[in-house]
């Protein structure tokens, strides 16, 4: 019976030891923070949508939201070892794995390449021309981490890397990039530059002191006008969007929502306090959400 207790101890501080790194990995890959996925997969939605004419090929639509799931998943974990001496003196971050040394530098490259391994996998059922574009897609997610260390505008590089999934979209449905991608691809960069800037100036405080480069420490003082222009031009490319498809009411009802939505953001930030700072952040979801579903009943009304 000792024998037995003592196999039982063993087998449960094995499986409680594996729990545990389990958790820990889903910590890095902030899989209890789906706001990262969402808005990485929203203008991939929009530009499929398009491409698609409302109709986009299943597969592709499925291989795309799991490869970005995957990529945004290994683009936190690059994040993380890129920022693994500064996380703990960052008051939102301080509990993050490197931050409380929970985990090692080779654990977190390998989780990386697993998931950008897996990720390539999605690419399998679509065409060539998707596989070469996704290499500079990699180069950008895999790098964007560091930029923070010179560029004075590392959430510009950000839109990039959260905007390449647009012209990769129109690849894999149509092997061709239309205007309507480049137009749709520079508002999401706009909006990127938006909402990660608001982001930034939760942390602006913590990133003086340490030493990075951020839009809201670039733009100092005219923070919220940078912010706002962008949203300007995030809303006035969308609109150009609507033009060249020929979009029908539903999709310019949704454009007084956003105006509405993006008022309150500044409403929010005005007073610069960090946690209504990361509150309205967090709000840009409902902005994605809106002009898919604008899209998505412009589709409807006009096949119905």
């Amino acid at each position: 019976m000792t024998e037995i207790s003592a196999s039982r101890k063993i087998n449960n501080h094995g499986y409680s030891a594996l729990t545990e790194r389990a958790r820990i990995y889903a910590q890095l890959m902030r899989l209890d923070k789906p706001i990262g996925t969402l808005l990485l997969l929203w203008p991939t939605w929009w530009a499929l949508l398009i491409v698609g004419n409302g109709w986009p090929q299943w597969h592709i639509v499925l291989m795309f939201t799991i490869g970005t799931f995957l990529m945004r998943s290994a683009g936190c974990v690059i994040n993380d070892y890129a920022d693994r001496n500064f996380d703990a003196a960052v008051a939102r971050t301080n509990q993050r794995p490197f931050a409380l040394k929970k985990v090692k530098t080779k654990e977190a490259i390998l989780l990386t390449l697993i998931l950008c391994l897996l990720a390539a996998l999605c690419l399998l059922p679509l065409n060539h021309l998707t596989w070469m574009m996704s290499l500079p897609a990699l180069f950008l997610a895999m790098t964007y981490p560091f930029t923070k260390r010179f560029f004075p505008l590392p959430q510009l590089y950000l839109g990039l890397a959260f905007s390449f999934g647009i012209p990769m979209a129109f690849v894999a449905e149509s092997s061709h990039i239309p205007v309507v991608a480049w137009i749709l691809m520079a508002a999401n960069i706009c909006w990127t530059l938006a909402y990660d800037t608001i982001y930034a100036m939760a942390d602006k405080e913590d990133d003086l002191k340490i030493g990075i480069h951020t839009s809201a420490i670039t733009f100092g003082q005219y923070d919220i006008t940078a912010v706002m222009l962008s949203h300007l031009g995030f809303d006035l490319l969308m609109l150009i969007t609507g033009w060249l498809i020929h979009a029908s009411w539903p999709f310019w009802l949704a454009v007084p929502v956003v105006g509405w939505l993006q008022y309150r953001q500044y409403r929010g930030i005005r007073s610069r306090d960090r946690h209504q700072c990361f509150i309205m952040f967090s709000h840009n979801n409902w902005l994605g959400a809106i002009w898919f579903l604008g899209l998505l009943l412009n589709y409807y009304y006009a096949m119905s």
